[in-house]
């Protein structure tokens, strides 16, 4: 079992920073990959980064040059930095994980946290 807490979520004006942490708990997992996705008003959840167990990353275009993702693996901890935030950047974002469990791989949420950009 896997637990996802998410913090960091808020309101901040256009062109401001925030940074989104996600700590997985528990026992009996590995971790596969770690990441975000967001869901904002009146659209469809989206992935915005995701970073892979060997350390490689996937990120969104719409992003890319904004955002970075980052792991502290001894912490089972991933993070969402986010710079130049836009209007367009609101939405609910989600902690996503896929861990292994005695061999099965399964997906893990987060409670979603808000991030509201508007001056």
């Amino acid at each position: 079992q896997v637990q996802l807490v998410e913090s960091g979520g808020g309101l901040v004006q256009p062109g401001g920073s925030l940074r989104l942490s996600c700590a997985a708990s528990g026992s009996g997992f590995s971790i596969n990959a770690m990441g975000w996705y967001r869901q904002g008003p009146g659209r469809q959840r989206e992935l915005v980064a995701q970073i892979i167990s060997g350390g490689s990353t996937n990120v969104a275009d719409s992003v890319k040059g904004r955002f970075g993702i980052s792991r502290d693996n001894a912490k089972n901890t991933v993070y969402l930095q986010m710079n130049s935030l836009k209007p367009e950047d609101t939405a609910v974002y989600y902690c996503n994980v896929l861990a292994s469990v005695r061999g099965i791989i399964r997906v893990y949420w987060g409670q979603g946290t808000q991030v509201t950009v508007s001056s």
